[in-house]
């Protein structure tokens, strides 16, 4: 019964297509956020309102980390764009920290400038004060490397907000199931299709640059691995071996894949390396061996096996050898993510029939429970390691949800017309 619950968990995960933003709802919030204040950027005569909402950009992506809580519009006390106009006697009367002011000015070149200046409110200092150039199409971005400018600032740990989302969503139509693999920005915005089709797709997984996805599809009722440039929609395929082809997981230089194989009987971790396409096996175990991620140094396969009797978590080195399990707590444990300093890993657990999600600190091997729900799968660090993302049920329907590694601060992402699942945060951009 075991082997048979943990095949279909391997094997399901789908989604749907739609055109439609990602919808965001705040689900939770963290006492003691900071104040700041984004105010209404200056824009050209004339554009204003056909031009991105700069500052709203700003402000809903810092206010969404739950470590900001930014001044609502019509609680300012004025609205001024550049620092010579700011009188901080205002903003001290509302114990605002921050404040952000800026302004968009044409060029002669047929680009934007983008002035901000980010103020200590009550000392006075410029914690930045930078121009950016920026095209038409590209102001929405701009604004994310704004905040991703703000929260490294005041933190001292990069933003995330540049980053990309991959998620497959599912839909029925008059024709059937239609499955899509979109990539989104981080906020939801800006959706774009990369492939779709009448049959599953699943477990995309990112390039360490940023260019490629790598996925499997279910075309001709046969599992395969493809990898997908992003900029030009070129695929290909890297692995249809008999048997099953799935969770293809990057090595940390782009060179090769982990990925599970049932070539040989059993389903296995292979390595494949995608210039040679040679495979290398890694594991030999009666169990199910799947789910493969890369330590960030690119030393070691962490991975889900069924050896021991129960899915659980266990690591080796990535040239091959003994396998150490890393988990011991309950009786299932799968689906690892490193974080990006390697230091944790994010986690599916089982607790009293629930499949929640949580944070393992390697060191201790202290867990925390970070998710509420009962069928939640597929978590993903952000970038940053702030974060993780990971697909839940809301109303007996898939979305994908949001949340700070010491589980305070929640995020609900859907689609009103589609099904959203298997979501995979990208690295930050080059």
């Amino acid at each position: 019964m075991k082997r048979l619950l943990f095949l279909t968990l391997l094997l399901v995960g789908l989604a749907r297509p739609g055109l439609a933003d990602l919808t965001i709802e705040i689900v939770g919030g963290q006492e003691g956020a900071q104040p700041i204040a984004v105010v209404p950027f200056g824009a050209p005569e004339g554009v204003g309102r056909t031009m991105e909402d700069l500052a709203q950009v700003i402000a809903a992506d810092l206010g969404r980390t739950g470590r900001f809580k930014p001044l609502p519009r019509q609680d300012m006390p004025a609205t001024p764009q550049t620092v010579e106009a700011v009188d901080l006697r205002d903003w001290r009367v509302l114990a605002m920290n921050n404040l952000v002011v800026g302004q968009i000015n044409r060029r002669p070149d047929g680009l934007y400038q983008v002035d901000f200046a980010l103020m200590d409110v009550y000392s006075g200092e410029q914690l930045a004060n930078m121009s950016l150039a920026s095209s038409p199409a590209e102001l929405r971005y701009t604004a994310h490397r704004i905040a991703d400018i703000i929260y490294e600032r005041l933190t001292g740990a990069p933003g995330a907000f540049t980053s990309r989302l991959a998620y497959v969503t599912s839909e029925w139509g008059v024709d059937g199931q239609r499955v899509t693999l979109r990539v989104a920005d981080a906020d939801g915005h800006n959706p774009q299709t990369i492939v779709s089709s009448k049959e599953p797709i699943m477990s995309p997984a990112w390039s360490p640059d940023g260019r490629r996805l790598a996925y499997v599809s279910f075309e001709n009722r046969q599992t395969a691995v493809f990898v997908q440039e992003l900029a030009t929609g070129r695929r290909e395929r890297v692995a249809s071996f008999p048997g099953i082809n799935s969770s293809p997981a990057w090595s940390p230089d782009g060179s090769r894949l982990a990925l599970t194989l049932s070539r040989d009987g059993n389903p296995e971790i292979y390595i494949l390396d995608l210039h040679s396409r040679a495979t290398t096996r890694l594991t030999n175990s009666p169990g199910i061996d799947t789910e493969p991620a890369w330590s960030p140094d690119g030393n070691e396969i962490y991975f889900t096996s069924g050896r021991g009797g129960d899915p659980q978590i266990y690591r080796m080195p990535a040239t091959g050898g003994e396998a150490t399990r890393v988990t011991f707590e309950r009786d299932y444990n799968g689906r690892a993510s490193l974080s990006p300093d390697g230091r944790s890993l994010v986690l599916v657990t089982r607790v009293n029939g629930q499949f929640r999600i949580a944070r393992m600190d390697l060191a201790s091997g202290a867990t925390r429970l970070l998710s509420r729900g009962g069928l939640d799968e597929s978590p993903s660090f952000a970038p940053n390691g702030s974060m993780v993302i990971y697909a839940t049920q809301s109303n007996g329907r898939g979305v994908l949800a949001v949340v700070s590694t010491d589980g305070k601060v929640g995020q609900r992402l859907s689609q009103d017309a589609s099904e959203v699942r298997e979501p995979a945060w990208s690295p930050p951009p080059p």
